[in-house]
C-alpha cells in the first residue's frame, strides 16, 4: 500500500517535471475558451513568454515569480496592472496543481497593495461638452453608454435583434455578458432617441457606419475630444461609472443598481454607496439643535 502511494507521488513530480510553462497555457486557453477577459489573458501569457517559455512548471517558484514582478514595475506600469498578471499566472499555477495534477503545490503568490481609487464620473453639463466634441456617431454611442450602463463591447455588438422598441428593452446574451448572465437593459427616454436616430444606418448594428460590419471607436478621436472639452484622466468605461453615480445621487437602491448593470457581487456596487445620503437624512436630524 506504502509503495503505491510513494509511486503515486513519484509519478506526480515526475509529470511536474515534464510539464512546461507553455503546457500550461495552451490548456488553460482551451479550457478557457468562453472565457469574457479570454482576450486579456492572451496578452498577459504573450507578455510572459520571455520569462517563462521553457521552464518546467516545478521551476517557476518564487524567485522566477519576484524577478517577473520586478521587470513589470520597471516597464511604469500601475500596481493593479501588476496584478492582473499575478492573478493569471496564480490561476494557472493553481489549476496545475488541483486540477491537472501536474506539479504537487504552487507557489504562493500575493498580490501587491493597490491604492484606493475615486469613482471617476462627469457632472451632466461636462458629459454634455464631452458629447458635443466627439463625431457624430461615436456621440450617438456615448450617449447610449450613459443612458444604459453599458460596457463598451456590448455596445458595439448590440444587435438590433437584441431590441425591442416596443417595449423599450434590450438584452444582452449570456454569451455577450461578462458575468456570463443574461442582462435584460431597460431603455429610457435618451437611449431611445439615440436608437431611433440610428433606424436605417445598417440592418444588424445600430452603430455601424452605412457599409461597414465592424464597430470601432478611435482611441486618438476619444483622447481629441477630452483635450478639446477640457476633461482629463477619463476612459471610455467611466462613461459606466458616470451612469451608476448618476443613478445613485438620483435615488437609485444600490440592489437595483446592481441588477440594472448586471453586477454579479454587490460588492461591485457599494463603490457608489457614497454618493447616496438621502436615506440617512433622518437620522441626522435626530441629534439635539447645537444653534438654537
Amino acid at each position: 500500500m506504502g509503495s503505491n502511494i510513494s509511486d503515486q507521488v513519484v509519478s506526480l513530480v515526475e509529470v511536474g517535471l515534464a510539464k512546461t510553462w507553455e503546457d500550461a497555457t495552451e490548456r488553460w486557453l482551451f479550457e478557457k475558451s468562453d472565457k469574457a477577459s479570454l482576450h486579456s489573458d492572451k496578452c498577459i501569457i504573450r507578455w510572459l513568454c520571455p520569462y517563462l517559455n521553457g521552464l518546467t512548471l516545478s521551476q517557476i517558484d518564487r524567485g522566477v515569480i519576484d524577478d517577473i514582478v520586478l521587470k513589470k514595475l520597471k516597464s511604469g506600469v500601475a500596481n493593479s496592472t501588476v496584478n492582473r498578471m499575478l492573478a493569471l499566472l496564480r490561476a494557472v499555477l493553481r489549476r496545475a496543481s488541483s486540477e491537472w495534477e501536474w506539479i504537487k503545490t504552487a507557489p504562493r503568490i500575493r498580490l501587491l497593495k493597490e491604492p484606493v481609487r475615486r469613482v471617476r464620473f462627469l457632472t451632466l453639463v461636462e458629459a454634455q461638452r464631452l458629447l458635443s466634441h466627439l463625431p457624430e456617431q461615436i456621440a450617438l454611442m456615448a450617449t447610449f453608454s450613459l443612458a444604459t450602463g453599458l460596457r463598451k463591447s456590448n455596445v458595439t455588438g448590440l444587435q438590433w435583434s437584441q431590441i425591442d422598441m416596443q417595449r423599450c428593452v434590450a438584452w444582452v446574451h449570456p454569451d455577450q455578458s461578462k458575468t456570463r448572465k443574461a442582462i435584460a437593459v431597460p431603455l429610457n427616454l435618451d437611449a431611445m432617441r439615440v436608437l431611433a436616430l440610428c433606424k436605417g444606418r445598417h440592418p444588424v448594428y445600430p452603430f455601424a457606419s452605412p457599409g461597414h460590419m465592424c464597430v470601432s471607436i478611435s482611441t486618438s478621436v476619444w483622447k481629441r475630444a477630452l483635450a478639446d472639452a477640457g476633461i482629463e484622466d477619463f476612459r471610455w468605461h467611466d462613461l459606466r461609472h458616470t451612469w451608476a453615480s448618476w443613478h445613485v445621487q438620483n435615488g437609485t437602491p444600490l440592489n437595483v443598481l446592481q441588477e440594472l448593470g448586471g453586477w454579479e457581487s454587490s460588492e461591485m456596487v457599494r463603490r457608489y454607496a457614497h454618493f447616496s445620503a438621502g436615506h440617512l437624512v433622518a437620522y441626522a436630524e435626530r441629534l439635539p439643535k447645537v444653534i438654537e
